[in-house]
């Protein structure tokens, strides 16, 4: 269990999330050792995503049926810090870390009840046409929605 290649400054980074959606490790998430499985923090990533779009505003024209976009994955990845055990209670951190023209870069981070970080990841979601399946540019709306939400450098 390493660092990730995606975090320069792990204090600086950890510092600028700010929603996140509290998640409980169920029985059926662990193995037969006992930790969290090494699929599941994918599922919460995909539950933390949704809701921090939905807590910006942006679900709710994806899910207009007349909407000619759609939100897909390009890719994702988890780095594991330590284990993560059943019926630990974590909070799943997300912020909008870049905004591309049609894309942009999602991090989390599972915070433990000690505040301690079990993992972090990264993943590109790109707005596409549901006709082309091609790149859409986000509408100036949200993607001020975005960039209101990205990392701040100072």
């Amino acid at each position: 269990m390493g660092k990730a290649n995606y975090i320069d400054d792990f204090h600086k980074w950890e510092k600028e999330f700010e929603f996140f959606l509290p998640v409980r490790v169920r029985f059926s998430e662990t193995d037969m050792f006992g930790h969290l499985n090494n699929t599941v923090p994918f599922i919460y990533f995909e539950e933390a995503r949704i809701e921090y779009f939905k807590s910006i505003g942006f679900m709710q024209e994806w899910l207009l049926p007349e909407s000619e976009t759609i939100p897909v994955v390009a890719d994702l990845q988890c780095d594991f810090l330590q284990q993560i055990y059943f019926d630990e209670q974590l909070k799943l951190y997300v912020k909008a870390e870049s905004v591309g023209n049609s894309s942009v870069d999602i991090h989390y981070m599972a915070k433990k009840e000690d505040g301690s970080s079990g993992f972090v990841g990264r993943g590109t979601m790109v707005q596409i046409s549901k006709r082309t399946g091609r790149g859409v540019p986000w509408a100036k709306e949200m993607r001020n929605l975005l960039v209101s939400n990205e990392k701040i450098e100072f």
